[in-house]
């Protein structure tokens, strides 16, 4: 791996402003899922040193949160600055773990560190409230206070990103950290220590462990010195985590799964919306908690949509993404598998299969675009979250059938809505049961915002006012033998 500064690439975990070995010497090994080539080895820790991190974070803890706001502003803002710095490499280490696009990797360096730019400066604003007292000679009023330790486990898909959103928050709040990364993509995650190190964050407030997931999951779920747990990844998994942390009653934050419609209305132009969809559809390979997973159309528009759509898809380039390519693998050989079972399943029960040539896959963890239409609600590309670049199309005639028919998921993250005719887009932002809705365009996503679904896909708030407040607490308080102000 050639980095301008080999120093980001690092093997070991991060506790406590150390880097750190296994205790038994275990190892992972990572590769690159373009090439099968081995990237690297990264250490795997025992039970007890997962605790160790815990017992850091736990003395790191006092310091921290006594930090005056503007210092810890300060060294949010300086790893931030180092972010941009270091773009190239960052990118360069997260398109060889992961498979994105060097271009993808390149903006999720710049997305990421927006996150640390914007809580350097929202800690700033933790406010407190001053309560108009209905108790005589009383004072009533609120402070915000870290919540403590936060556990984070966050996935392989936006191993940057998905860290800074969360830590970014925490340490602004006050809190001290220990990261979890997807096994994946280790390295992003430990490169982000490396320079978080530099900025001058302290030992034991920002960590970074490995190890057999069940048993780092079980460990920081279970220890009631943690009191937060946040989590980015699947459905499944989440509800296993917060089964795990009600023992210890903590705060739980969840962005899970996601099966996000794309509804085209009737006056739209099907080029256009075609484009749009497609965008929205492929962007790091289909695996993507926002990517469009049942794309409904206007069946006044639709056969020409399906036109415009697959003529789009077949000019993507795809391959490795270290080369200028449009799509690049998927993580592993298990994820083909499950892409092209969806595919055989909506083919088996009537799916016309308008595009996807497998044939001409560069390599075993590539699957080529794909797109199947007159999809129906009992087929697995309906009801499941693809996180491929399987495009799934239907026709619909009436706004109150294409809501009903968005709305039957257990999902609930984003969803996208093209028309320009403002009666129907207000039906759809108030009928459909999403987190997110995202009307003419697919830009929704940024630090400001707070990103988050309902029903089964999760719980709380990341990014904005409301992903800080995820890590505070709010303190009441009342001061008894305050004198009343009387005047004329």
């Amino acid at each position: 791996m050639e980095l301008n500064d080999p120093r980001l690439f690092r093997e070991l975990a991060y506790i406590d402003g150390q880097w750190m070995a296994g205790d038994q010497g275990r190892d992972l090994a990572v590769d690159d899922p373009a090439t099968g080539e081995i990237l690297g080895h990264v250490a795997l820790l025992e039970r007890e040193q997962v605790s160790h991190a815990v017992t850091a974070a736990e003395r790191a803890f006092p310091a921290w949160r006594a930090l005056g706001v503007n210092r810890r502003a300060e060294i949010l803002s300086a790893w931030c600055r180092l972010l941009h710095e270091h773009k190239r490499d960052l990118a360069n280490i997260m398109t060889l773990e992961q498979g994105k696009p060097l271009s993808d990797a390149r903006g999720e360096v710049e997305y990421g560190a927006s996150f640390l730019h914007w809580f350097a400066e929202e800690g700033k604003r933790a406010y407190g409230a001053t309560i108009p007292s209905h108790l005589e000679d009383s004072m009533l009023g609120t402070i915000k206070e870290p919540v403590g330790i936060s556990a984070m486990f966050t996935p392989w898909n936006f191993p940057l990103a998905m860290i800074t959103r969360k830590a970014g928050a925490a340490l602004a709040a006050g809190c001290p950290v220990v990261v979890k990364p997807a096994g994946e993509t280790p390295f992003s995650a430990l490169a982000l220590a490396e320079l978080a190190e530099r900025a001058g964050v302290p030992g034991g407030v920002f960590n970074v462990v490995m190890g057999e997931p069940e048993v780092v999951s079980e460990v920081l779920c279970t220890d009631a010195r943690v009191r937060s747990v946040s989590f980015t990844g699947s459905t499944r998994v989440g509800k296993l985590l917060l089964e795990q942390s009600a023992s210890s009653v903590k705060r739980v934050a969840l962005e899970l799964g996601g099966n996000a419609p794309f509804i085209v209305g009737p006056d739209m132009d099907p080029d256009e919306a075609a484009a749009a969809a497609l965008a929205a559809k492929f962007q790091t390979a289909g695996q993507d908690c926002l990517a469009a997973n049942r794309i409904f159309v206007h069946s006044s528009l639709y056969e020409r949509f399906i036109e415009c759509f697959a003529a789009r898809m077949k000019k993507l380039n795809v391959g490795n993404g270290v080369m200028d390519v449009d799509i690049g693998p998927l993580i592993h050989a298990r994820a083909v598998d499950t892409a092209r079972a969806l595919v055989d399943d909506g083919v088996a029960k009537g799916a016309r299969l308008i595009a996807g040539d497998q044939s001409m896959a560069p390599g075993t963890n590539f699957f080529m675009p794909t797109l199947l239409a007159d999809i129906t609600t009992d087929m697995r590309v309906f009801r499941e979250e693809t996180f491929s670049p399987v495009a799934a199309v239907c026709a619909f005639d009436d706004d109150d059938e294409v809501i009903s028919r968005a709305n039957d998921t257990e999902y609930g993250l984003a969803a996208y809505v093209y028309t320009h005719d403002i009666r129907r887009i207000y039906k759809y932002l108030r009928g459909l049961e999403y987190g997110m809705v995202s009307v003419n365009t697919l830009k929704m996503t940024g630090a400001p915002v707070p990103f988050g679904g309902v029903k089964q896909s999760g719980l709380g708030r990341e990014g904005g006012h409301l992903g800080l407040d995820e890590y505070l607490d709010t303190k009441y308080f009342c001061m008894g033998g305050v004198p009343s102000v009387s005047g004329s």
